[in-house]
């Protein structure tokens, strides 16, 4: 299950995340954002810097919920940051509203870092190491073990002050009591469950999450009793989430001068800075407190209020933090049989790496033909073009994400279409302003395309049908229209473009085919009259034949019966005689 979770719905394919990514762990596929899991440091920079809040941290507070809810019994270890994140009037306030949710017991993490101190000045003391790294943040321990595993025999061979708690506890409250870590770091979430040490932390919580916590249960912190806290006083080691805290507790706790020149880094890019120099042996003998967020842990990645400064936790915490060692004698106690060491691993992915070929032919196909197409501006997230390139090679990265050549594409295809399209071209707004305008329209309407631009679609043509096709969403395909005075009959098709919230038309003419079309009417219409008149002359010539025929029947008819009338009469005289 991943840590950082993508709401992909809301991933807008800007690259922004790839862009801040000082390790390019994120890659676009089917243009939106994936984390890739494998080469996530877990500084959180992504969560905090995504415009459309894509991206949402895996909480665990249901399980813990679940746990108190089912009566299991759970200790939190609380992070030395809060005295900079919480609002209280005393420590045991904090202590108090905690158990108030249904914890066992409520001790902080600084007792893990008591142990940690310890190891450290061992480290020191023997003085074995080339350098040593500190190994309490495990952004830190990311970055060496996947991006720079020659520096891996350089990390300090110990356990971070939270798994160190989680052990002492598990020892004290017994294996069956969940312990839970509450801090500002995301990253914890990861360490709980790596396998060289995932059975001494439960779940891990942020500092957000229990104010919500504290919300929905109406506990404020400041108006509750105080209890103190049950644990030894960490006293220096408090100051561990503080820049410089992790060297001045060590300072502070070793028994004898050591040879190692200290310092501390903080920020991703001063980390990756200092990596690359030790890579190139630069840097020896040196004591290096490393922490990936800048300021220290106070202001983690999981630390949304905007009004906490760094500066001034740490001015703070230095002022009121008692700079003392805790007695040797009480740390032995708690570690009895217990072991505080981490064995440290290559991680490092391996990647497929094109040919030379194969990264130029991925160039060309965004329009870098030569060295001096590369702009190297960076939108797309990767610093050269050449970078992108291999990204785009190892399936990391789209070729659509050169957001220069998309624009320099899109904006000749467009052109091409605008200036040689024979059709008419027209995009108006929901006021009817035009916004677009093809330059054939001034061969029918007189208007240049400057013009256009300046004028609202009545002030030439009738928008009717475009404010309904606005209005219902509704398209109108193959309509004819018109325009007398432009002498002009188009076929229209006006479509509503929802992502722009416009109105896009297209006008065919076809006044050269209306005119054919109205004198082959024409023509049919004078052929249909003549038929009539060939008829009409046909019928009058029949009627003429006809009365001819009619009137020499009668003339026959009149002759034959005035013959047999004769015959009749002769016939009857004959008789007689």
């Amino acid at each position: 299950m991943g840590i950082i979770d993508f709401k992909a719905t809301k991933c807008k394919h800007c690259y922004k995340c790839v862009r801040n990514c000082e390790v390019k762990a994120i890659m676009i596929k089917d243009e939106r954002a994936e984390i890739m899991e494998d080469k996530c440091i877990l500084c959180g920079h992504c969560l905090q810097i995504c415009p459309q809040s894509a991206k949402t941290l895996t909480s665990d507070l249901d399980i813990v919920k679940g746990y108190i809810r089912q009566g299991i019994p759970t200790v939190i270890s609380i992070a030395p940051s809060y005295m900079g994140l919480l609002k209280y009037k005393t420590l045991g306030q904090v202590n108090s509203a905690l158990r108030k949710l249904g914890f066992l017991d409520v001790r902080e993490t600084s007792e893990g870092a008591i142990v940690v101190t310890q190891e450290y000045a061992k480290l020191l003391e023997e003085g074995k190491m080339e350098n040593i790294i500190t190994t309490c943040c495990p952004s830190a321990n990311d970055l060496i073990e996947i991006y720079y595993p020659q520096l891996v025999p350089y990390l300090a061979p110990v356990v971070s002050p939270m798994i160190a708690h989680g052990k002492l506890l598990k020892k004290e409250f017994g294996q069956g009591t969940k312990v839970v870590f509450l801090g500002p770091c995301i990253a914890k979430k990861k360490e709980a469950r790596d396998p060289r040490h995932d059975s001494y932390v439960d779940a891990v919580l942020n500092f957000n999450e229990i104010e919500r916590w504290l919300r929905e249960e109406d506990i404020v912190i400041e108006d509750c009793e105080d209890i103190p806290f049950a644990n030894i006083d960490p006293k220096v080691n408090r100051l561990y989430p503080v820049t410089n805290g992790v060297v001045n507790s060590v300072l502070t706790t070793e028994r004898k001068t050591d040879s190692y020149r200290k310092f501390y880094v903080h920020g991703s890019k001063n980390c990756i800075d200092l990596c690359a120099s030790m890579s190139r042996g630069e840097i020896k003998g040196c004591f290096i407190e490393m922490n990936m967020c800048s300021g220290g842990c106070i202001k983690g990645p999981a630390v949304n209020d905007e009004s906490i400064s760094r500066f001034k936790v740490k001015l703070d915490m230095e002022e009121t933090v008692a700079k003392e060692p805790v007695d040797f004698k009480q740390e032995s106690d708690m570690t009895e049989g217990l072991r505080f060491g981490k064995v440290f691993l290559d991680h490092s992915p391996k990647d497929p790496m094109p040919t030379e070929a194969q990264i130029l032919d991925i160039l060309r196909q965004t329009g870098k033909n030569k060295p001096e197409d590369e702009l190297n501006c960076g939108a797309c997230g990767y610093p050269t073009c050449r970078e992108k390139a291999i990204a785009v090679f190892q399936k990391k990265a789209e070729l659509n994400m050169c957001i220069p050549f998309m624009h320099e594409k899109a904006e000749s295809l467009s052109n091409l279409v605008m200036d040689t399209s024979p059709n008419i071209v027209l995009i108006v707004d929901k006021d009817m302003k035009i916004m677009e305008y093809s330059a054939v329209g001034e061969k029918y309407f007189g208007k240049t395309r400057a013009e256009a631009l300046n004028m609202y679609l009545y002030e030439f043509i009738d928008p009717v049908d475009f404010q309904w096709v606005y209005d219902t969403h509704q398209n109108i395909h193959g309509k004819k229209v018109t325009y007398t005075e432009y002498s002009l009959s188009t076929l229209q098709n006006i479509v509503y473009v929802e992502k722009e919230d416009v109105v896009l038309a297209t006008f065919i003419d076809i006044t050269k085919e209306e005119e054919q079309a109205q004198q082959e009417y024409e023509k049919k219409l004078e052929t249909i009259d003549l038929a009539q008149k060939v008829i009409h002359k046909q019928m009058m010539v029949a009627q003429e034949i006809a009365g001819l025929l009619g009137e020499t029947t009668a003339d026959t008819k009149t002759t034959l019966t005035q013959l047999c009338r004769s015959l009749l009469e002769e016939g009857s005289e004959s008789e007689v005689k």
